[in-house]
């Protein structure tokens, strides 16, 4: 759901709320003129929590990658991936049945190190659920412009 955080810029909380909490947050253009957009993703849960900046190129199709798998409530077989530019985020979707789609977010660390990486998931309803989340997505990365 979207939110805002305390200066006023926009926050996305991914998952229905419980013991573990996924949240994008903080969307930055680091670089004036440059499509570049960076924003921080935290996991948090009774395992502990994580948090990245995730870089991008102008959110490098997250929003139009979910709303792919919105429009595709009725299935798909096998696994689709999405990732950001600098591959510190990769996003892989499932279609479970009952009609629920299973996000793996992949949180990885940069290049050459590449000594860690985390993963958490989320469940959603295929469909307006999906459709609400690319809608979110798409407000988060539109709310900083170039």
């Amino acid at each position: 759901m979207i939110d805002y955080d305390d200066s006023g810029r926009p926050a996305v909380q991914v998952g229905n709320p419980g013991p573990a909490l996924l949240l994008l947050s903080e969307p930055t253009r680091p670089f004036e003129g440059e499509p570049t957009l960076d924003f921080l993703i935290r996991a948090c849960g009774p395992w502990g929590s994580i948090e990245i900046s995730v870089e991008t190129w102008d959110g490098d199709g997250l929003d139009t990658f979910l709303a792919s798998l919105a429009e595709d409530f009725r299935g798909w077989v096998g696994v689709r991936t999405w990732h950001s530019l600098c591959y510190d985020l990769i996003l892989s979707a499932e279609h479970r049945p009952g009609g629920y789609v299973r996000l793996t977010w992949g949180f990885h660390d940069r290049a050459p190190s590449e000594e860690w990486h985390f993963k958490t998931t989320t469940e959603h309803a295929a469909g307006e659920d999906m459709r609400n989340l690319a809608a979110e997505i798409h407000t988060f990365i539109a709310s900083v412009a170039e």
